[in-house]
């Protein structure tokens, strides 16, 4: 093809019969843009495939966060619609500023915390507005105390303080029929969060078997939120039951 005529057209016989010629020229040069293009292809195919599995991945965790999400205790929004129906009975002035909290609460939960992260105050804000709502289930009967020690402000997963304390109301003061004692220490710096929650809890053999169930399901939102960065300590005593998160921060 790119020679210069008039030449000498080999027969077909002569080509085969020069194999020493063929190997040394015409087939590394055929195999080398075969190979070329072979490994183009498998390239751009490995990139689709690790993409799709990407997508797929992401998905799935997206999926199964939603999930448990949605196992969270419902019954926390029916029970304070109750005690403001209860107080809008008995005209409370406690009334107005309870509907303040449960829209705040129902405003970050439905509108502010749709991304993979959040800022550590705005998860300490609707941890107060929560706790002031269930203190009206309670009134002085339930001990709280909240105390924060934040050296400087950070990101954290949404709901997941939540979901804690939720579980501590839920199997301690919920089931402590006597006074209920709830304690929660938070603490942040650049390189780690560590959430400390102690409840009060009534001597029943089920308590810690349904307690454990609420605390499978948030250590299951951990380990896909932050594998191999977090530590989830339970500590049940006799009378007092002691969950511990710590969460390594970026």
């Amino acid at each position: 093809m790119v020679r210069t005529p008039p030449f000498e057209q080999e027969t077909l016989l002569e080509i085969i019969i020069q194999l020493k010629f063929l190997f040394l020229y015409y087939v590394p040069a055929l195999y080398s843009i075969i190979f070329i293009f072979l490994a183009v292809k498998y390239f751009i195919n490995f990139k689709v495939v690790q993409e799709k599995e990407l997508l797929s991945r992401t998905e799935k965790i997206a999926s199964e966060l939603k999930t448990l999400k949605a196992q969270l205790n419902p019954h926390f929004l029916f029970n304070t619609l109750n005690n403001i129906y209860v107080l809008s009975i008995e005209n409370s002035p406690k009334t107005p500023k309870s509907i303040e909290k449960l829209s705040k609460i129902l405003d970050y939960v439905l509108y502010r915390c749709n991304t993979k992260y959040v800022s550590l105050t705005s998860e300490i804000e609707l941890l107060e507005n929560y706790i002031e709502l269930e203190k009206l289930r309670y009134d002085d009967r339930l001990e709280i105390n909240f105390n924060n020690y934040i050296e400087q402000d950070g990101e954290i997963a949404p709901l997941i303080l939540l979901s804690l304390v939720e579980n501590a109301f839920k199997h301690g003061a919920g089931e402590d029929s006597s006074s209920p004692k709830i304690d929660i220490d938070l603490y942040n710096t650049s390189t780690q969060f560590k959430l400390v929650i102690s409840n009060t809890v009534a001597t029943k053999p089920e308590l810690t078997k349904r307690t454990s169930i609420g605390l499978e399901n948030i250590k299951k939102q951990l380990n896909l939120i932050y594998p191999n960065r977090f530590e989830l300590l339970i500590d049940n005593s006799q009378k007092v039951f002691t969950v511990t998160v710590k969460l390594i921060n970026k």
